[in-house]
């Protein structure tokens, strides 16, 4: 811009630049992940001694899958998000394979009435667990051009999604279809989706949740609203869960003086460990872990918020929100606000599986948050 007589000539520019990762988010996680080894450790120690092994048997294992996980989100930082958009539908089938290999292949194993998991050679794991981010990155390219639901383009993606949707099912596991669902509802949302749409795909998956709901799962609500009428079946991990947070109070009983964990909670380890943690470190320690996840679900969406690309966005949005969700989830289970489900608590529960994806697509987040433009003003005179 130029001035007339007496005034400064000025030069007004723009650059763009890549800012450094969000460093509390990966601070928030590694609070979580630390806190997570220690639960499972104090939780996992009596189930070891019982079955006649290392009381670290348990902690080593999640202590692999930690360095695979952290090796695994090192390398999605490093990799640019937007060259994952071509990987989508390779992923999807890769998940799909492996869902219909759990259920139609003698590599399937049943675990406490469920057939989730893939065993090959020593390797185990949990193809749905690898559903989420497959979920994410799918419904990221599928939304990242237009939200428009009916178009022919789209029609393969409905068609995969539905398989993976109906094998989870065969599992069965209704927890994980529940979080994918609201997942793919979020990230429709945030591409600007119709509200109208949205309400009726929840009138819809009631529906169908009312009409092919199992004859277990339906014990599950009705133990849920009076667990001491099935004291010793249905409602036992329940009534056990809420003595566990009756005894640690406001300041726990410390670290490794659980008394729940003497197998009086089962699954102490994995779906109910909150409770353990509650017992332990009672009220301060529960708070704090869900003020860490909270922290996480607002610098998650900070990302999204600043990322220059819809893509960028929707990735970000989609990677949160199924990590909190799922949080929320267990957390609520374990304290009896919603009837119980097998679903863990991300970075925490014992599984190698849930901790290894939940790192990726924290690696995945990470890098997203260092991919934000931010928009330098020079004045030169």
């Amino acid at each position: 811009m130029y001035y007339q007589k007496n005034r400064a000539y000025t030069t007004r520019t723009k650059t763009y630049t890549k800012t450094p990762p969000d460093n509390l988010l990966l601070v928030v996680v590694a609070f979580i992940v630390v806190f997570g080894i220690m639960a499972v450790f104090s939780a996992s120690a009596p189930k070891a001694i019982g079955l006649g092994e290392n009381p670290l048997s348990f902690t080593l294992k999640q202590l692999v899958w930690l360095i695979a996980g952290v090796f695994g989100a090192w390398f999605f930082s490093k990799f640019d998000y937007r060259k994952l958009k071509s990987f989508a539908g390779m992923l999807a089938l890769f998940v799909l394979i492996t869902l219909a290999l759990v259920k139609f292949s003698p590599l399937g194993v049943t675990v406490n009435e469920a057939k989730r998991w893939l065993v090959i050679g020593p390797l185990q794991f949990q193809p749905s667990e690898m559903a989420k981010p497959a979920l994410v990155l799918y419904f990221a390219t599928l939304f990242s051009k237009d939200c428009t639901i009916i178009d022919s383009r789209k029609y393969p993606f409905y068609f995969i999604f539905a398989c993976m949707l109906l094998l989870i099912y065969m599992q069965p596991n209704l927890s994980m279809i529940i979080l994918l669902l609201m997942t793919s509802l979020a990230m429709y949302y945030v591409a600007g989706g119709s509200a109208k749409i949205i309400a009726g795909a929840f009138g819809l998956g009631a529906l169908a949740v009312a009409t092919t709901i199992r004859g277990y799962q339906l014990q599950r609500i009705k133990v849920w609203w009076n667990p001491f009428s099935d004291a010793l079946g249905a409602g036992y991990n329940i009534i056990q869960s809420m003595v566990a947070f009756s005894s640690g109070g406001f300041f726990g009983v410390g670290f490794g003086n659980s008394k729940q964990k003497l197998s009086w909670l089962p699954e102490g380890h994995t779906d109910f460990i909150f409770a353990i943690i509650g017992e332990e470190f009672g009220f301060l320690g529960c708070f704090f872990l869900v003020c860490l996840f909270g922290v996480f679900l607002h610098r998650g969406f900070v990302i999204a918020k600043k990322c220059p690309d819809m893509f960028g966005k929707l990735l970000a949005v989609g990677i949160t929100f199924s990590i909190c969700f799922q949080a929320f989830t267990n957390m609520s289970v374990a304290s009896s606000f919603v009837p119980a489900t097998g679903i863990p608590l991300p970075f925490v529960s014992y599984g190698g599986s849930s901790l290894f994806v939940s790192l990726c697509m924290i690696g995945v987040l990470i890098n997203i948050s260092k991919k934000r433009v931010q928009r330098i003003v020079h004045y030169v005179q």
